[in-house]
Order: structure tokens, then C-alpha cells, then sequence
């Protein structure tokens, strides 16, 4: 569990983002660095300290040799988007419940049809 996790293997231990338990995570984290919102140039250091640390420890070869060649600021209006973006994910959600429902009406009426035959 994520949860269970010591702060060690955050890329941004304060905030918990970013766990790198293997070398996927470690591509993921630095992929992601600039995504992560309220984090202090201190934490963005010690961060990419982090990463190259497990980095080196699993292997992955980074490019970047400072914080600041993987993005100094998150994306503006970074919340309202995440917030938009979720409203849209939720109404997808009820569309497929009405969808599978009428898989089901659609494949029941197509038995109905090849007995019949």
C-alpha cells in the first residue's frame, strides 16, 4: 500500500509524491517533476536529490543534470484544470453504465431473434 511507504521513497518526501520503489517510478517522477504543485525550490533540491539517488540505485540513466532542466513551475491554472477534468470523468462513468446496460438489452434481443430463426 502506498500508505505503508516510508517517506524515504518520495521524490517529495513533505508532500508524498512521487514514489519511486522501482525503475518505472523513477522515469514516472522525473516525467512528472514539473507537475507537482506547492513545493518550494527547497523541496524541488532536495527532490531531484532524491531522484538521482534512485536513480542510481535502479539503474536509470537521467539526462538532466539540475532540477531546473525539468521545469521550474507547474502548469498555470494547474487546480482548475485537475478540477475540470475530473467533472469530465465522472459523467464518461455514467454513460458506460447506460452503455453496458444496453450491451446487455442488445445481445439479450439478438438470442431472442436467433432462437426464433
Amino acid at each position: 500500500m502506498r500508505s505503508d511507504l516510508p517517506a524515504t521513497v518520495y521524490a517529495f518526501p513533505k508532500q508524498r509524491k512521487e514514489p519511486m520503489t522501482d525503475a518505472r517510478h523513477v522515469r514516472n517522477a522525473v516525467a512528472r517533476f514539473d507537475q507537482v504543485t506547492d513545493a518550494s525550490d527547497d523541496d524541488r533540491d532536495l527532490a531531484f536529490a532524491n531522484i538521482k539517488k534512485a536513480a542510481r540505485y535502479y539503474d536509470v540513466e537521467l539526462s538532466e543534470g539540475s532540477w531546473h532542466e525539468l521545469g521550474v513551475k507547474p502548469q498555470r491554472n494547474r487546480s482548475a484544470t485537475a478540477k475540470k477534468a475530473a467533472a469530465t470523468r465522472k459523467k464518461p462513468a455514467t454513460t458506460r453504465k447506460k452503455t453496458a446496460t444496453a450491451r446487455k438489452k442488445a445481445a439479450s434481443t439478438r438470442k431472442k431473434t436467433a432462437r426464433k430463426r
